[in-house]
């Protein structure tokens, strides 16, 4: 059995929606005490009040771009001045706008490039102090199947900030280790979110007939596989790449899922 993250502080950036939100309401569930930063007041506010009236641990939110280092040091100024430290850094925010490769601008890449890439090393160096203070410091990133493991048209930019991601991650880890911290990340498949839905029914019904499970996942999916690096049972878990995708990446073609 798993031990307990209740009364535990935790930050989650993008928190607010998505799998962001889906990471946050698990922590929460499971007892930890959970801030979820982004920019949008409206949205963070009524997350974390949603979030906090399902029971267990209590969820503020805190206004940050993470492109900025101001913003990151924003987060994690607030959670630790909510909770009294922090134990866990779920650098989940990113974003993927899709555009093709040749009409790829300065701006396109900027924009994914900071917040994806950026705002992950940004948030992990102002979340140090309270980590190595915590004692049991855990840093998780959402990174990407695509990218790292798979490539789609029109994600090139997005799909380069996920695997520079994994490549951070592991000297991080490295790096972090003699402070007591790990550093791990979580590689979502196609997960059922609100920016999924605006992709239309047809790419939905594309993805899940490439799912061997038939179905996409569910963004607490994402959520559980971030609660167990942040267990005491995972604290001799560092520098790993979990992915979570219903088997997305396994068939080596369509003709591999008849009859599944």
């Amino acid at each position: 059995m798993f031990g307990s993250v209740a009364g535990r502080s935790v930050l989650v950036t993008g928190g607010t929606k998505g799998i962001g939100k889906g990471i946050a309401r698990v922590f929460a569930r499971s007892g930890a005490n959970v801030v979820v930063a982004g920019r949008d007041a409206a949205t963070g506010t009524a997350c974390a009040a949603e979030l906090t009236a399902l029971g267990g641990g209590t969820v503020l939110f805190v206004a940050a771009d993470v492109a900025t280092r101001a913003g990151c040091t924003a987060a994690v100024a607030g959670t630790v001045a909510a909770f009294g430290g922090l134990d866990v850094l779920c650098a989940n925010a990113g974003i993927f706008p899709q555009a093709a490769l040749q009409d790829l601008t300065d701006a396109d890449l900027d924009t994914v490039l900071d917040t994806n890439v950026k705002g992950t090393v940004l948030a992990v160096q102002a979340a140090l102090d309270p980590l190595t203070a915590s004692g049991r410091g855990r840093v998780v990133l959402t990174s990407s199947i695509t990218g790292p493991i798979t490539g789609f048209p029109g994600w090139s930019h997005y799909g380069a900030s996920k695997a520079a991601q994994l490549g951070f991650m592991r000297t991080a880890a490295i790096e972090l280790a003699p402070r007591g911290i790990t550093v791990n990340a979580v590689l979502p498949g196609n997960i059922a979110t609100e920016g999924l839905a605006d992709l239309g029914p047809e790419y939905r019904a594309t993805m899940e007939a490439s799912i061997p499970m038939k179905r996409l996942g569910d963004v607490d999916d994402i959520g559980y596989a971030a609660l167990f690096f942040a267990t005491d049972q995972a604290a001799y878990v560092t520098g790993q790449a979990l992915v979570v995708d219903g088997g997305q990446v396994l068939p080596e073609s369509p003709a591999a899922l008849t009859g599944a």
